[in-house]
C-alpha cells in the first residue's frame, strides 16, 4: 500500500499492485485505479485543469478519495468500456459522489461533452457565413457521425434554438436505447429550453 497521496488528495489503500513499469512505460494492472485515478487528476490536477478548465471546481466526495472504497462501488456497475460521468443525472453537477455518478458508453460521452468544447463568440451550434452574412445552424448526428444543415438565421440565438431542437431529438433517441432510467431521464432534460 502507497503512503504517498495520489494525486496530492487520494489515499491508495490497494494491497496488491496497481501498475508495472514496462520497456519504461507504466502498464496499468487495474482499471479501477485508473478510473479513480483519472477522476482524481479531472479535478485535482493543476495541469490538467489548465487543459480542461471546464472541470474547474469540480470536486470528489469525501469517501471516495479512499480507492477501495471507489472500486467497491465501481465492481457493482456496468463500467466496462464506459466512462465515469457526473452530471448527466444531474445537469451542472461537479461533484464524482456514489448518488451522482453513472459510467456511459464512450459514444453518449462524446455527444454530450460537445456542449464543453470551445466555441469562439457564438452560441453552440452556431456559425457566421461571411459570404452571406447570415449565421448557420448545424448539429452532428450521433448515430451516422455526419454534419447535420439545419439552416441559415438573422439572429444567432435563433440558429442555436433549431440546433437545441435537434440536439434534443438525438437525446432522445439515445434515452429510449438506456436501461438506467435515470440516464434516460437525464438526457431528456438535458436539451430543454435553457438547458443548453
Amino acid at each position: 500500500m502507497s503512503k504517498k497521496l495520489v494525486i496530492g488528495v487520494g489515499i491508495n489503500d490497494s494491497e496488491t499492485p496497481v501498475l508495472r513499469a514496462q520497456n519504461g512505460k507504466a502498464v496499468w494492472l487495474c482499471q479501477f485505479y485508473l478510473s479513480w485515478r483519472r477522476m482524481l487528476e479531472r479535478c485535482y490536477s493543476s495541469e490538467y485543469l489548465l487543459k480542461k478548465p471546464t472541470y474547474s471546481g469540480c470536486s470528489v466526495a469525501p469517501e471516495w478519495l479512499t480507492f477501495s472504497v471507489f472500486r467497491e462501488w465501481m465492481q457493482r456497475h456496468d463500467w466496462e468500456g464506459k466512462h465515469l460521468d457526473k452530471d448527466i443525472i444531474f445537469p451542472g453537477n461537479k461533484v464524482y459522489s456514489p448518488e451522482t455518478c453513472v459510467f456511459v458508453s464512450p459514444a453518449l460521452n462524446a455527444f454530450l461533452n460537445e456542449n464543453g468544447r470551445s466555441r469562439g463568440q457564438w452560441p453552440l451550434g452556431v456559425y457566421w457565413h461571411k459570404q452571406l452574412s447570415k449565421f448557420t445552424a448545424q448539429c452532428s448526428n450521433p448515430f451516422t457521425g455526419k454534419k447535420e444543415y439545419l439552416g441559415m438565421f438573422i439572429c444567432p440565438n435563433e440558429a442555436h434554438e433549431e440546433w437545441r431542437k435537434r440536439k434534443r431529438e438525438h437525446a432522445n433517441r439515445y434515452a429510449d436505447m438506456q436501461t438506467d432510467a435515470r440516464i434516460a431521464r437525464g438526457l431528456r432534460a438535458r436539451f430543454e429550453a435553457g438547458h443548453a
